[in-house]
């Protein structure tokens, strides 16, 4: 099911101890990143609660209920438990009492626990959650790791993405993917592509056919996700386009409403696309970390200018 993750791998993935056994798991399903810390609640306030959230129980709300008595937590727990959200989660090693387990038992709403901290808890879920339910597309290009730097590779069947990938992991370089690319958007600033599960870490090469690269080069070649910091899209040679020789502004691409930098790449022959691909994602990152090659040279033939003219 799109933009959702099932309640086992999150159990499976966060490392959480189901405490109401009777309750099956496999059938619910994740559907939104956010998470609600259950504190008002359980005072018996449920104006806009967000219930379909993953509901958490700290120390503090764990506390709180143990000063109750029985009378007053029963009425709670069954108007908390009715609205039958994904699952409650107990973190701080805080264990729920026998009335919650009977409510989220009968409710069908599984509880778990977890030794975790709140704080810590919470902010690891929401991210890992943001990743999974982040919305995601499909296209056609390789994706690999250089330097650090998230290189998506574009273009027609047969350009030589693929090659050009294959030399780049020979070079030390990691693959991502290859063909397909799924991208998430994790934030409005940042990209994620992965392989989808059936093709990761294969590379299809014309005239050999399928090849192995984690077995071929070892782990060391191979990545699961990575961040998309540029785009090179290859291209034909078209003696009648105008390609740009400086660089002084930077062209973009759009995924899912991200802008990334892209770099149009003709290709004739003789051309060594693993070389030109490392020297866009160096070029890259010297640009992030401050230093622009192209407005610098602007900048030394302007001063020249200036030195000519007052002499």
């Amino acid at each position: 099911m799109a933009n959702s993750v099932s309640l086992t791998r999150i159990v499976e993935k966060m490392n959480l101890k189901n405490v109401t056994p009777d309750v099956d798991l496999s059938q619910i399903r994740v559907t939104v990143p956010d998470i609600n810390r259950a504190a008002l609640q359980l005072t018996g306030y449920f104006e806009h609660f967000t219930s379909e959230r993953v509901q958490i129980v700290g120390y503090v709300e764990y506390t709180y209920l143990q000063g109750l008595p029985r009378e007053q937590k029963l009425p709670v727990y069954e108007q908390f438990v009715s609205y039958k959200s994904p699952c409650i989660i107990y973190t701080t090693r805080t264990v729920p009492d026998e009335d919650l387990l009977e409510v989220a038992t009968r409710y069908g709403v599984p509880v778990l626990t977890t030794d975790k901290e709140t704080s810590a808890f919470m902010a690891e879920i929401i991210r890992w959650l943001n990743v999974e339910l982040a919305p995601c597309i499909s296209i056609h290009g390789v994706l690999v790791d250089v330097y650090g730097e998230g290189v998506l590779m574009m273009g027609e069947s047969g350009i030589g993405k693929s090659e050009a990938a294959l030399e780049l992991i020979r070079r030390g370089h990691r693959l991502i993917s290859d063909d397909v690319v799924e991208i998430r958007k994790v934030s409005d600033a940042s990209l994620v592509g992965s392989a989808p599960d059936i093709t990761r870490h294969f590379i299809e090469l014309r005239g050999i056919g399928i090849i192995d690269v984690k077995t071929l080069y070892g782990v060391e070649a191979v990545k699961n996700t990575q961040t998309i910091d540029i785009v090179v899209k290859l291209e034909e040679w078209n003696r009648d386009k105008e390609y740009d020789r400086l660089g002084l502004e930077e062209e973009y691409t759009e995924f899912l409403g991200n802008r990334v930098v892209c770099h149009s790449i003709p290709i004739r022959p003789g051309r060594n696309l693993a070389v030109i691909v490392e020297a866009a994602a160096v070029n890259h990152r010297q640009k992030k970390m401050g230093y622009n090659a192209a407005q610098e040279l602007y900048n030394r033939v302007q001063q020249n200018l200036t030195r000519k003219r007052e002499q």
